[in-house]
């Protein structure tokens, strides 16, 4: 039993080792054959895709991109100091177009030709090259032209273009447009010329309603075109303050072509709108904000799949002015309007006021008007303050007493010459106006109250080391002309004011290889300084002695959610260019000459149109004798700053060319911007 039992799980062990073994290279067989078929459906599917289809599908991908389109926003908003908006925004019903990235120039011809059966745009600025591109962008159009050239076949697809264009310009009835087809072509330009994924106006003012209802319909037909908004500058204070805050371009016209590479390199696109001039130029990346940015997807058939705002983009920040912008209404028709009465004839060329915080540099206004010699038309320019060099006349003399003061040729307690007329050698005698003849002796201070010119020339000639000796030759050495300049420059007669406006000039320094110009010099009869270097001139001596940095951006704020001023971002602090180190005795005989000026005693003084002025005022007039050719005329000028004993507003004023019947235009001007200001800008309860 033992045995036979034996037996039997011998064999039933081996047949069990036997079904196990048959079992194991079933199994293997199965998943190696299921592995192959796999792998030959893979090596199919890749022989497919790479071989069979592969340029197929890397054009696909080509033409599916996900790229990024910027859009412009906002503009930032230009307010006074009271918080009146002097430059904002209009929006308009627009146009848009977006060049996709891969549009192709039979794409845009296509889209063009069907947004001209919608759209009407103007066609005034059409050139013969534009009509001749859209002419030719129907290729059956370049296909009949290119037959025409000799050994076309021959030439690149780019000089055969170039030679077609060559033939159009010979033959232009070859191409002659309707004004339909114009209409379509300026359409065609505008698209042609917009950068890829940058949102270009075909129309951004004065879409029709009808207009915006039939584009909008057709939309799908149309890719990239869309009905959106456009902005353009408005004035709510009249458009005169232009002249002041600048003008901006537009799509249309683009970057401006003097600094196209500048502002590319900063990111600007060529048809961004930017500021052109003055504070819109100055403030450009203040008020123009940060576009949006949106990740667009496209497909294969150039329409968009997706669309997703990465940035809304940031709307322009806001200028806040130290201006006023009644106060400046008043300035600017006090000057135009005297001017018209006074000085608007003749050779003169225009009226320049400024008025001035003169111990922060805050500017409260500018006033202007630019005269046409050849029509007489008389327009706003404010900006002409700082760009207009003008002979100011006796105005400077403040500078000359304390230059003398600070070289010790004379001093506070002993400044008494002689007025007398001074003859040199070969020149005509050079004299004081109310003394032609004789010799009076005067101060310092006396010398400003009635506006001796013989006691400048007298002390530049002490400040160059020269003996007075009456028909002599005039033995100066030629450094007194930087001398007198470099007392000029420390009041900012001479140099820039620093003011945060461009296209600042210095003014104009004469020659001086001819000596008896620095006896000119040192009254105001020679070098040319603009209207904003006098108001700072008269500011550093009403502060006494620091001279200011002008300005009129007081802040820079945001905007808030319902479009009103936001939080303030940045604001202006005085700033002291430098200081004047004079003595408080030396001070006191410049401020007091000219307080002289309005209430002193002498029957020559000069200021006496300010002298019933509440408050009081310090002031020193001038008058420059100049020529326009060979026709003698003259600049009337006038510095004022008030109250006397604690300086709160400097005004500065001149107008050059006159004639000799308009002498009292800048007092008038004067005495009215000061009255103005006092009423609308300060109160003068405490004074």
């Amino acid at each position: 039993m033992k045995f036979s039992t034996r037996v039997k799980s011998i064999f039933k062990s081996r047949a069990k080792k036997r079904t196990v073994q048959s079992e194991i290279p079933f199994r293997l067989n199965f998943l190696l054959w299921t592995v192959g078929i796999l792998l030959l459906i893979l090596t199919a599917r890749l022989f497919y895709l790479q071989v069979l289809n592969g340029d197929s599908y890397k054009a696909e991908v080509n033409r599916s991109d996900t790229t990024t389109e910027t859009n412009s926003v906002q503009r930032g908003m230009i307010y006074d100091s009271t918080g009146k908006v002097l430059v904002g925004n209009q929006a308009h019903q627009a146009v848009t177009y977006t060049k996709d990235s891969s549009a192709t120039t039979a794409d845009i011809y296509k889209t063009a030709k069907i947004l001209g059966k919608y759209l009407t745009v103007s066609t005034a600025k059409l050139t013969k090259r534009e009509q001749k591109d859209y002419f030719l962008a129907d290729s059956s159009n370049l296909k009949k032209m290119i037959k025409k050239i000799p050994g076309a076949s021959k030439l690149s697809d780019s000089d055969q273009y170039t030679k077609v264009i060559d033939y159009l310009g010979k033959h232009p009835s070859e191409y002659k447009l309707s004004d339909a087809q114009k209409n379509k072509a300026m359409i065609y330009a505008s698209m042609s010329g917009a950068y890829s994924l940058s949102t270009t106006y075909i129309k951004e003012t004065g879409v029709t309603s009808k207009e915006i209802a039939e584009v909008g319909e057709h939309l799908n037909e149309m890719t990239g075109v869309k009905v959106g908004t456009s902005w353009s500058r408005n004035y709510p204070s009249g458009s005169a303050i232009q002249s002041l805050t600048g003008s901006v371009s537009n799509q249309k016209t683009g970057l401006p072509s003097d600094e196209v590479n500048m502002l590319l390199s900063e990111g600007y696109s060529r048809n961004d709108s930017v500021g052109q001039s003055y504070l819109e130029k100055e403030y450009q990346s203040t008020l123009a904000g940060s576009k949006s940015q949106t990740e667009v997807s496209s497909s294969s058939s150039k329409q968009i799949t997706k669309a997703v705002t990465k940035y809304a983009g940031k709307k322009g920040d806001n200028l806040v002015l130290t201006i006023n912008a009644k106060f400046q209404k008043q300035v600017q028709k006090i000057v135009k309007s005297d001017y018209s009465s006074f000085g608007g004839n003749g050779n003169s060329t225009g009226a320049y006021a400024v008025v001035m915080n003169p111990n922060t540099g805050a500017i409260y206004a500018m006033g202007g008007v630019d005269r046409d010699l050849k029509t007489g038309k008389i327009t706003s320019d404010q900006i002409g303050s700082i760009n207009h060099p003008i002979v100011m006349g006796s105005v400077v003399k403040g500078a000359t007493v304390l230059g003398a003061l600070m070289d010790g040729v004379i001093t506070p307690s002993s400044n008494t010459l002689n007025d007398q007329p001074i003859k040199v050698a070969g020149t005509a005698s050079k004299s004081s106006w109310w003394n032609r003849t004789g010799s009076v002796p005067i101060t310092a201070e006396e010398a400003l109250e009635v506006s001796s010119n013989s006691y400048m020339m007298q002390l530049a000639m002490k400040e160059a080391g020269t003996k007075y000796v009456a028909g002599s030759s005039l033995n100066m050495p030629t450094s007194i002309f930087s001398k007198l300049r470099g007392y000029f420059n420390q009041f900012g007669l001479g140099v820039k004011t620093g003011i945060d406006l461009p296209g600042e000039t210095t003014g104009y320094t004469g020659p001086t290889n001819v000596i008896g110009k620095a006896l000119d010099l040192a009254y105001g009869n020679y070098d040319s300084y603009t209207v904003m270097q006098l108001a700072q001139y008269a500011s550093t001596i009403a502060n006494g002695g620091y001279r200011m940095k002008p300005y009129v951006v007081q802040q820079v704020r945001g905007t808030n959610k319902d479009g009103s001023l936001g939080k303030v971002e940045s604001t202006t602090q005085p700033t002291i260019l430098n200081t004047i180190n004079a003595t408080q005795a030396q001070w006191k005989v410049v401020r007091s000459g000219m307080n002289m000026v309005v209430h002193g005693s002498s029957a020559y003084k000069t200021g006496s149109a300010f002298s019933s002025l509440s408050p009081s005022v310090s002031a020193k007039t001038g008058t420059a004798e100049t020529f326009r050719g060979t026709t003698s005329t003259l600049t009337h000028s006038v510095i004022m700053f008030g109250p006397s004993s604690d300086p709160q507003v400097v005004i500065a004023i001149a107008v050059p060319g006159a004639s000799t019947s308009s002498a009292a235009v800048s007092s008038t001007m004067g005495k009215e911007i000061y009255e103005a200001y006092w009423k609308t800008v300060q109160s003068s309860s405490g004074y």
